[in-house]
C-alpha cells in the first residue's frame, strides 16, 4: 500500500498551528520531511514518528 504524503500545510491543518510552526519544525530537525525544490512533503510515518515522540 502507498503512504500518504502530505504539504506542510496539510500538516499545519492536521496539528492545528500555524504552516510557520511545521516549518521550523522541519528546520529543527523534530520533523522529518522530504526537500522537492523549495516545498517540503511529510510522509505519513514521519508525521507520526513526531507525534509518538512529541507526547512523551
Amino acid at each position: 500500500m502507498a503512504e500518504d504524503i502530505y504539504t506542510t500545510e496539510q500538516v499545519a491543518k492536521i496539528l492545528q498551528i500555524h504552516p510557520l510552526t511545521v516549518l521550523n519544525y522541519i528546520k529543527s530537525g523534530k520533523l522529518k520531511a522530504i526537500r522537492l525544490g523549495r516545498i517540503y512533503r511529510i510522509r505519513e510515518s514521519a508525521l507520526q514518528k513526531f507525534l509518538d515522540q512529541e507526547s512523551v
